[in-house]
């Protein structure tokens, strides 16, 4: 190995670093290596028993690749039943309630016949469809009875 050339304007050459600011790279370790003491492991098969194999080679019952099964489609019905009881919470309450509960009873029945996936979405839509319907007729049978009663006392 060659010494470095010093530069022409005289200043002691500088020993070459590693990247990011790490130990000179000069022939002196920082650290002595320290040597591992040899460690013993119990055999826990006998050796006829499971022989060693070379790298690469075949071993008699390992996995083989498969490929990916195709995954069932989702039912678009059920998704719309799943959106529809979500706007019958909130963006239109009635009419996206009646469409949850009818296009949640299409997809079950559909899912049914087809296998498909998406049985769950048309549940809740159809959950929720008929929680805002029940909530909507509830409301519905106070109001006319507070109108009742109030109308009882006035004539």
């Amino acid at each position: 190995m060659s010494q470095p050339t010093p530069p022409p304007d005289g200043t002691p050459p500088q020993e070459p670093t590693q990247p990011y600011g790490g130990a000179p790279l000069s022939g002196q370790q920082p650290y002595p290596a320290q040597p591992y003491p040899a460690q013993q492991y119990p055999q826990q098969y006998p050796a006829q028993q499971y022989p060693q194999q070379p790298y690469g080679a075949q071993q008699p019952y390992s996995q083989q690749s498969y490929a990916a099964l195709p995954s069932r489609p989702t039912n678009t019905l059920a998704i719309i039943a799943l959106v529809a009881g979500i706007g019958g919470f909130s963006f239109v309450p009635f009419l996206g309630s009646i469409v949850a509960i009818i296009t949640g009873h299409m997809a079950r029945r559909q899912i049914a016949l087809s296998g498909e996936e998406g049985s769950g979405m048309a549940v809740a839509g159809l959950v929720m469809g008929y929680i805002v319907v029940g909530l909507a007729v509830v409301g519905l049978l106070l109001v006319v009875i507070v109108v009742a009663g109030t109308s009882a006392y006035r004539g």
